[in-house]
């Protein structure tokens, strides 16, 4: 057993321990690896370009209003010569961040058995990040919430200094607190957050019927030029990132 290997059986063996739980029974089901994405996401759409968006569609439903959006995003992409893949995080379960601390030694979560580390690899080979989620009680799906909270916090080095945009889709209200969520992530990790011409919110509750928001549908469509320009403009010469302070400041209100 080498030591990535050992680093993580070892802390599987204790977040298991803290929560008094077996992974089967947290699953409610028999562990059994990593899922295949491509395989289990009937929505999982790629497109060739110059530059790549990865897309998380963050509804348990494959086709439905928030891949409209996000499929309006990849046709408008494609047109400028960008492309995208569009990855849905299922029905399965996703694990929360337990604050084990493991992925700080193994270089990615411990937890292998969803989602996290597959996403985390195919954003360290995109230019840019845009998650989409249905709102629920005002807030973003939650298993895309941990899905990007363990992966900021275990391979925030792949997002770094990469464009980033939030979509969300509701029935009536709570779209903007979801959307306000969502793009507090990419504030902490210097992603610039691109912008369209109205808050990147589409309106429908039966299935397809976002597509009848012709603003929101022309909002994303928006938000997919301003990406594709910005990528442009990033990528045209000299230094992808500013230069920062290379020591970051952590004050703690209690001492």
């Amino acid at each position: 057993m080498d030591r990535r290997e050992f680093i993580k059986k070892t802390a599987i063996a204790a977040a298991s321990t803290a929560m008094a739980a077996p992974v089967s029974a947290m699953l409610g089901q028999a562990s059994s690896g990593k899922p295949d994405v491509g395989e289990e996401s009937p929505s999982t759409v790629k497109t060739e370009g110059k530059w790549k968006v990865l897309m998380i569609n963050g509804s348990p439903r494959a086709d439905g209003n928030t891949f409209c959006a996000l499929q309006e995003i990849a046709t408008q992409l494609e047109k400028h010569g960008v492309g995208s893949e569009i990855i849905q995080i299922g029905r399965a379960p996703v694990r929360s961040c337990i604050n084990c601390g493991g992925c700080h030694q193994a270089g990615e979560c411990v937890f292998d058995d969803d989602l996290c580390n597959t996403v985390a690899q195919k954003m360290s080979e995109a230019d840019a990040l845009i998650v989409g989620s249905p709102v629920y009680y005002g807030q973003p799906n939650g298993g895309v919430l941990s899905l990007m909270q363990r992966v900021f916090y275990s391979a925030g080095r792949f997002v770094q200094d990469k464009p980033a945009a939030a979509v969300a889709i509701c029935r009536r209200g709570g779209a903007t607190t979801a959307f306000q969520t969502m793009n507090m992530m990419f504030q902490m990790m210097n992603m610039p957050v691109v912008t369209s011409q109205y808050w990147n919110i589409a309106y429908g509750m039966g299935k397809g019927q976002a597509r009848l928001d012709s603003e929101g549908m022309q909002t994303m469509r928006t938000l997919a030029s301003n990406m594709a320009w910005l990528l442009e403009k990033i990528h045209a010469g000299g230094s992808a990132a500013p230069d920062r302070e290379k020591q970051k400041q952590f004050m703690n209100f209690i001492r």
